[in-house]
């Protein structure tokens, strides 16, 4: 009787440590990813790309651990488009998502302004691999219930569905954002400063989900507006004159703390070396309007300039990837998803018709040349095309401008002129993309149309302060 007893036992010890090694080849196997994602972040306004007047180290530590991406580019310049296509891969105008997610037109039903509910998500498609997905922040593709995040892919969600939200309970500058905390797996704590309340709920998913192969976006909102600072922060930034930059400095400096604290809980957990980790912001700075400087770039948020869609971007992942790397050709946050996907071992079907590619080959050196030799860029009233070093920008009101950024990052030297048999083509090749794309699903108030021109006539500081 003991003899069969120590026998069961044995059993059940053996079965027990053979299911902890399949769990821990299979957790080996996957790697974790996390996209940092930063709101309204000024180009110049990290060190890594040359910030001269905000301290940014745990950002530093990501882009000196990992690779930087010295063209990386978002696919539009303002919030939601970009989230769109981040969230599927694909440009989202091939699903009419021109404009930010406003219902502020009565012919358009507010069923219909977001992300379509038959575009794929990462979210969806990491889940199918065995992935938990979390959303930590902000999550603007979508208010009405069809476009939930919980339905879009992701077992966790601790945020706000709208484009924005006050960084203090209450706002004393005006009204506050209408967006109220939402969670599926607890009682949302009282705000305190959110950008330490979404640091806070990253790190607790960190350490509930280290066992088991995990997605997590941190949709941070800071620097985004309102611009509402710390007092401990404001003190480092005393110095500056300016009180919209000082808070902006500010807000900055506490989205780098907190992407400090993501990154040590990952070490603490012992699961860094096997963990992606992203960190761009979804367009330029707005600089007018949060005080964000996007130098050495010309442009700003809203515009298709270089300084509306190329970002501080980098990626890091210690296990495969060699630490202080610079990538020098464009890549895209279309690329988040198929590279992703292709890291988890799963594949995507070409029916799916990604704009994006699996950058991980070029990144480590597998493969050689740029993974696009073409990119293509539609925001309302503007459109673009790059083809090598060569940028071509079409606006409503004026002729098409072109730009060889090989020469002239700071697009400040249109070469139309010299080049017409070059603008003819490549007007060409962007207008046939243009009206193959299917029709808008809504459009935002025609205030934003009249913005979004004005801001190519405006000057930006192009050296850092």
């Amino acid at each position: 009787m003991v003899r069969n007893k120590l026998s069961i036992i044995s059993s059940v010890f053996l079965l027990v440590c053979l299911n902890l090694n399949i769990n821990a080849k299979g957790k080996t196997d996957k790697p974790n990813f996390i996209i940092i994602l930063a709101d309204d972040l000024g180009y110049g306004d990290v060190g890594f790309t040359g910030s001269t007047q905000i301290r940014t180290p745990n950002i530093d530590a990501l882009a000196n651990a990992g690779v930087t991406f010295t063209q990386g580019y978002v696919s539009a310049p303002v919030c939601g488009p970009s989230r769109a296509g981040l969230m599927t891969g694909r440009n989202q105008v091939n699903f009419g998502f021109d404009n930010n997610p406003i219902v502020d037109l009565p012919q358009f039903d507010e069923n219909f302004v977001g992300l379509p509910v038959n575009e794929t998500t990462i979210a969806d498609r990491l889940a199918e691999l065995g992935y938990v997905n979390g959303l930590i922040g902000k999550w603007h593709l979508g208010e009405a219930e069809h476009f939930h995040p919980l339905k879009r892919g992701f077992h966790e969600f601790w945020g706000y569905l709208g484009g924005g939200h006050n960084y203090v309970p209450t706002n004393p500058k005006g009204e506050p954002y209408p967006y109220k905390i939402l969670c599926n797996y607890k009682e949302p704590q009282p705000i305190t400063y959110i950008t330490d309340d979404k640091g806070d709920e990253c790190v607790d998913f960190i350490r509930r989900h280290k066992d088991e192969p995990f997605f997590l976006y941190a949709s941070f909102n800071a620097p985004h507006a309102p611009m509402q600072a710390t007092k401990e922060d404001l003190k480092l930034y005393a110095h500056i004159k300016d009180e919209k930059r000082r808070t902006y400095c500010a807000m900055t400096h506490r989205l780098d703390v907190n992407v400090g604290r993501i990154m040590k809980e990952l070490k603490k957990q012992k699961i860094d070396e096997n963990t992606v980790v992203v960190f761009f912001s979804d367009n330029g700075g707005p600089c007018h309007h949060n005080a964000s400087l996007n130098m050495p770039l010309r442009g700003a948020k809203g515009t298709l300039l270089e300084g509306g869609i190329r970002v501080p971007f980098t990626m890091t992942w210690p296990k495969h990837l060699k630490a202080g790397t610079e990538f020098n050709h464009p890549i895209s946050s279309l690329d988040l998803t198929p590279t992703f996907v292709a890291l988890a071992g799963g594949s995507i079907d070409a029916k799916a018709k990604l704009d994006g590619v699996n950058i991980f080959p070029y990144v480590n050196g597998e493969e050689a040349g740029r993974p696009h030799d073409e990119m293509l860029w539609r925001f309302t009233i503007s459109a673009s095309i790059r083809e090598g070093n060569w940028k071509l920008v079409r606006l409503p009101d004026r002729l098409p401008m072109l730009y060889d950024l090989s020469k002239d990052i700071a697009e400040q030297n249109n070469v139309a002129d010299e080049n017409r048999e070059l603008v003819e083509l490549m007007l060409k090749k962007l207008g046939d993309w243009d009206i193959s794309r299917p029709q808008v699903l809504y459009l935002e108030g025609n205030k934003w149309r009249r913005e979004q021109v004005d801001l190519y006539d405006r000057k930006y500081q192009l050296v850092q302060p």
